[in-house]
């Protein structure tokens, strides 16, 4: 691809079906979307950073609003289907090429995040033996999802693409497992990829928000910080920053590390119990619940 090629040319070419994931960030011939994307990161993190954080005490819990939390919404408002799609000038500065570029950094920049809280879980190491039983076992509450998400999204209207969305946190593994089993493009694929977009872009406030008011429930901060770890590095990060921000009795430190290692084995204990259990049990709810709650055609 030239560099004398049109912007036009660019976009067309990122919206073919031929290309891969990564394809957005090559940067032959894309030094103008790559400069804008930078630099719009750029200005978000110095405008986040700038307000700081916010602390609204409830009881002894709190609502904590983390720059990481501006940050998100920032960048929703400025996307060409937001706010750009109404002002022209905000559409030319962050048009729809950048968006296609950030979607794949956004993998790339959590790498070195999960460096980091590599280096937090070894410190902890015999704690989190010690809480071995616990981490492995904790990924059977997911499955609570379907018992409580297969209801309402049956009650809302939604057929079988209640099953893709209430089979459990969509993150990557359960996207990949319900996408290969029922196709892209099925009612399955579709509700677990409208899950998954919804956990993407309000996943992470909502829980930097209740990582603060999460000791409102008397439970000890460890349990509460292995709860955070439910599979996405962004939301696992907003909610035990809140939650080590709140809590008093236990430090800041071992409540990153066992957040960090309850989100590492739920992403990979999830996988098999989505597949060889969470699936198989949603199928046969759907079975009985639709009839009742869906309709009868």
């Amino acid at each position: 691809m030239s560099n004398s090629q049109t912007d036009a040319e660019i976009s067309e070419s990122m919206d073919s079906t031929e290309t891969d994931e990564w394809d957005p960030i090559r940067t032959t011939g894309r030094w103008t979307f790559h400069l804008k994307a930078h630099l719009l990161v750029l200005g978000i993190v110095i405008a986040s950073e700038a307000i700081g954080t916010l602390e609204y005490p409830v009881g002894p819990a709190a609502v904590i609003v983390l720059p990481m939390l501006y940050a998100v919404i920032f960048g929703m408002l400025i996307s060409f289907r937001v706010l750009g799609a109404y002002i022209t000038s905000l559409r030319r500065i962050a048009p729809k090429e950048v968006s296609a570029i950030s979607t794949p950094l956004i993998l790339i920049s959590l790498m070195p995040l999960g460096v980091r809280y590599g280096t937090l879980v070894a410190p902890a190491f015999w704690d989190i033996i010690e809480a071995g039983p616990a981490f492995l076992l904790q990924e059977i509450g997911n499955l609570l999802t379907i018992f409580i998400g297969l209801p309402v999204a049956l009650l809302i209207g939604l057929k079988r693409e209640a099953i893709g969305a209430a089979v459990s946190v969509a993150r990557e593994p359960v996207y990949g497992i319900v996408t290969e089993r029922y196709g892209p493009d099925s009612p399955e694929g579709i509700g677990v990829l409208g899950n998954y977009l919804i956990g993407t872009f309000i996943g992470t406030i909502f829980f930097g928000i209740l990582g603060g008011l999460a000791p409102l429930t008397g439970l000890h901060p460890l349990s509460l910080s292995m709860a955070c770890g439910m599979g996405s590095a962004s939301m696992m990060t907003a909610c035990s920053a809140s939650l080590a921000q709140v809590s008093t009795t236990v430090a800041e430190e071992q409540i990153l590390s066992f957040a960090a290692t309850s989100n590492l084995l739920t992403s990979f204990t999830g996988l098999w119990v989505v597949l060889f259990i969470g699936l198989p049990l949603i199928n046969v709810l759907y079975a009985k619940l639709y009839p009742i709650l869906g309709g009868d055609d």
